[in-house]
């Protein structure tokens, strides 16, 4: 029979890392929720025209600051966003596989594929024919 402190401490191992998998999930919703309102305020300075200055949010608090500067921090906002809505995918890609080996599972096929780069597109675009 199995020892049960060791089958309950590995339940529980099973446990937290379901338990950051899910707090990552939820971290990348909020993050891309700020993502999909920075691009709502970029739209919407594009659409002004007619103004040199406008009402930004910093927090709870409005100030008044040029279109440039507001388009200049909310672009600056999207590259920061994006970079750690990336990082969180990378690393809960680990957290799955690692997940999987708790659980004795074989790893998620698939997961770790990379997308091809301009150089080896064109290189299969060259043996294809152009037809990709």
């Amino acid at each position: 029979m199995e020892n049960p402190k060791q089958s309950l401490n590995h339940l529980k191992a099973i446990e937290k890392q379901a338990e950051d998998i899910l707090r990552d999930k939820s971290e990348i919703v909020a993050l891309d929720r700020r993502r999909n309102g920075n691009r709502e305020g970029l739209r919407a300075l594009k659409k002004q025209t007619n103004t040199d200055k406008t009402w930004f949010a910093i927090g709870p608090i409005l100030v008044k600051v040029p279109v440039q500067t507001a388009n200049k921090w909310l672009d600056k906002d999207q590259v920061t966003v994006s970079a750690e809505i990336n990082k969180i995918r990378s690393d809960m890609k680990v957290k799955v596989n690692n997940l999987r080996d708790l659980e004795f599972q074989d790893p998620v096929p698939g997961l770790n594929l990379k997308p091809l780069d301009r150089d080896e597109m064109n290189a299969i675009n060259q043996v294809m024919g152009g037809h990709v």
